[in-house]
């Protein structure tokens, strides 16, 4: 064989060669070179019943490590001596809101007294935080409809709760809200614990590389594209609970 035809044969047999060979990571299409982005899905965690020494500093520092919101529902005879923790909350970009001033059922007793526990913890905040809509959580979820008909400031019932205050167990609570939690879902937790704490904040690093962002009611609501009303009860941005 000449040199010229064994050139030529060597030549033939390459090609099929080449086209068997992995091509560069630069030669892929876009849709094979790059993981598919995983669509966001935001929640709300709301706490109620503190600000608590310890646990509430603590909750805090964790949301700060993870980039995470919240939304607090204080008790506004809990505010004294808490001070600065109520201003952390506000400076770290959570939502402060009021859960009357001694816990009370707004359901029952006198309405102007009702009435005077919201105003208490509303006129609290204010002196603390400066003005602001302070949106309200009935303790309990308990409402009465001539009290919800003089609020002046949206009201958030929850779509999943936890139950924490019951279970006293991170593991259990943990899970409940890694299986349950769905797009818009608003969570209800409770501070003053430290098995909720740790809950939340396993909740977090469980959903957030499932595209779990974690944000404040308002900021919940405006994902939504609904415009919280003053007055209405909110089991999620788009369900209201009947008050009844």
């Amino acid at each position: 064989m000449t040199r010229k035809k064994r050139r030529a044969l060597l030549c033939m047999l390459a090609v099929p060669l080449l086209a068997l060979a992995p091509r560069s990571e630069e030669s892929l299409p876009a849709s094979a070179a790059e993981p598919a982005a995983v669509p966001e899905k935001y929640v709300a965690l709301t706490f109620d019943d503190g600000p608590w020494p310890e646990t509430t500093e603590q909750l805090l520092d964790g949301l700060a490590e993870r980039g995470a919101k919240a939304t607090f529902f204080l008790i506004g005879e809990q505010i004294a001596g808490h001070e600065d923790t109520v201003r952390r909350m506000a400076d770290e970009g959570h939502q402060v809101g009021s859960h009357t001033f001694t816990h009370m059922d707004l359901s029952r007793g006198d309405p102007a007294e009702r009435l005077r526990e919201i105003a208490a913890t509303d006129e609290t905040l204010r002196a603390l935080l400066g003005d602001g809509v302070y949106w309200l959580r009935p303790p309990w979820g308990f409402l009465a409809p001539q009290t919800a008909a003089a609020v002046e400031v949206p009201m958030v019932y929850w779509s999943l709760d936890t139950e924490d205050w019951r279970r006293l167990d991170a593991d259990a609570v943990a899970q409940d809200i890694i299986d349950h939690a769905r797009d818009g879902d608003i969570i209800l937790l409770h501070d003053p614990y430290a098995t909720s704490v740790e809950a939340a904040l396993r909740a977090i690093d469980a959903l957030t590389p499932q595209g779990y962002r974690f944000v404040t009611l308002e900021e919940l609501f405006r994902q939504k594209g609904v415009e919280p009303e003053p007055g209405k009860l909110y089991i999620r941005p788009d369900e209201l609970k009947r008050i009844a």
